[in-house]
């Protein structure tokens, strides 16, 4: 990929703190109307992207009807909207504030568990991903319990990224780069620390395994595999998705998953890596149209075979 000259850079900086600038300043609510409303506007005019999410939906769902593919792939553009309309609100928010937005008590299933690594100072990998408002579920996790470190791959415009970083890291959330972090990572896990990763993007083949994904390959990344397998962290899926009927946001998570330890290290890679996918594919299958349709998540395919997009 080109680099990015500076006008660039500033450009795409100053649209993007001007439009969270003017978002920010609106009243909750007509921020995320607004957000919504012009999210809705770019399920028309963004063919491109409408044409990606109805084939990965095709893909997941080959026995959906079109008008309820395109019904969930509406749903995925105003969910957008929402996300973006809450961010804007971030950096006025206090601790209570924040933690008005998401109903996160504990279930009894995650306060055992949350009780039992705490414990025994174990490391977790809540293995998450674009489904809901990630955003968020990282931000109430820190006000409602601690804060957590997050994986991310940096942002290739260094003032949106820098712009980013310091609306995550509000209530003392830590980025790690994920391209260079593994060691960091691994120290924290081994110390007992939460580190979260957003683990349902397609992967370079160099970078991930094929998983079921909805039945289908998916080629994923093989990181959060490699970090449980080395510290014997717990991997839990947890996602915050929005509730339209209790206009709230709530917390759902699948079923804690241990590690593979056979003593086969790639084999062991495939089947955690496969264990927390299936757990995240439960999750988007109770909220699906909530979830990121519109990135290509089939787009690496085995060797030999045809593109799905």
């Amino acid at each position: 990929m080109a680099k990015k000259s500076k006008l660039q850079i500033w450009a795409e900086y100053s649209a993007a703190s001007l439009l969270l600038g003017f978002l920010g300043v609106l009243p909750r609510s007509v921020a995320r109307g607004l957000s919504i409303g012009v999210a809705r506007l770019s399920y028309r005019l963004l063919g491109g992207l409408r044409k990606a999410g109805m084939r990965s939906l095709k893909i997941a769902y080959p026995e959906m009807s079109a008008d309820e593919r395109e019904r969930l792939l509406r749903g995925t553009f105003e969910s957008l909207g929402r996300v973006l309309g809450e961010v804007s609100q971030f950096s006025k928010y206090s601790k209570e504030k924040m933690a008005s937005l998401v109903d996160f008590e504990l279930d009894d299933y995650m306060r055992t568990i949350y009780e039992q690594v705490k414990l025994e100072k174990r490391g977790v990998l809540i293995t998450t991903g674009h489904l809901g408002n990630w955003e968020l579920l990282v931000q109430s996790f820190a006000v409602w319990h601690e804060p957590m470190s997050y994986l991310a791959r940096p942002i290739d415009n260094p003032l949106i990224e820098d712009l980013t970083v310091a609306i995550r890291t509000k209530f003392g959330n830590t980025p790690l780069n994920k391209t260079n972090s593994a060691r960091a990572a691994i120290r924290l896990l081994r110390d007992g620390e939460i580190v979260g990763v957003l683990a349902d993007v397609n992967a370079h083949p160099k970078e991930g395994v094929f998983v079921p994904f909805f039945g289908v390959p998916a080629c994923t990344t093989a990181g959060p595999a490699t970090l449980a397998i080395r510290t014997n962290a717990l991997l839990f899926p947890i996602f915050c998705v929005y509730d339209h009927e209790a206009k709230k946001y709530k917390i759902v998570h699948g079923e804690a998953i241990e590690p593979a330890s056979t003593g086969d290290r790639e084999a062991d890679i495939v089947a955690t890596t496969a264990a927390y996918t299936a757990e995240i594919e439960n999750i988007i299958r109770q909220y699906p149209d909530q979830w990121l349709w519109i990135h290509k998540r089939w787009k690496t395919r085995p060797p030999g075979e045809p593109s799905l997009y």
